[in-house]
């Protein structure tokens, strides 16, 4: 269905794999007459938005109805001009989960910050994206 999400049909962004556990994401965007920018590289704004959503969207599938999570803040560096094909990967592992489950325990809130790169079709780095996601355990199962 993310596919069919209107700002991924119209920058070209295609999730390619979820993992039933939602615990990896990857996706990629083809270089288009109508996602690149002036000096035909991959416009910017489309890099961020193929990495926008997946963390929250991940912890929220992983963490269940008893945590709020959002996203707080975002950061990118463009590193290279992105060409080509460009892929990022998500992955959430047990000492992510374990971490926030820790951090949450009391009903405090935590702000991990995730970084995801987006490659080129040759490995190379042409952004990193730094995510801040918001993260409480919900009052009524923070045992406070």
């Amino acid at each position: 269905m993310l596919n069919l999400y209107p700002p991924y049909l119209g920058t070209g962004i295609r999730v390619v794999r979820i993992a039933p556990d939602y615990r990896e994401i990857d996706v990629e965007m083809k270089l288009r007459f109508y996602n690149r920018n002036y000096v035909r590289t991959h416009f910017g704004g489309s890099l961020y938005a193929m990495v926008d959503p997946f963390y929250m969207l991940m912890l929220i599938q992983i963490l269940g109805r008893e945590y709020a999570v959002w996203d707080k803040a975002a950061a990118i560096e463009f590193v290279s001009p992105g060409r080509g094909t460009v892929r990022a990967s998500f992955r959430v592992d047990d000492a992510m989960i374990r971490d926030i489950e820790d951090r949450t325990a009391n009903g405090d809130k935590y702000e991990p910050v995730y970084s995801v790169d987006i490659t080129d079709e040759n490995g190379g780095v042409a952004a990193r994206v730094r995510k801040t996601i918001y993260i409480r355990r919900k009052p009524r199962q923070a045992g406070v």
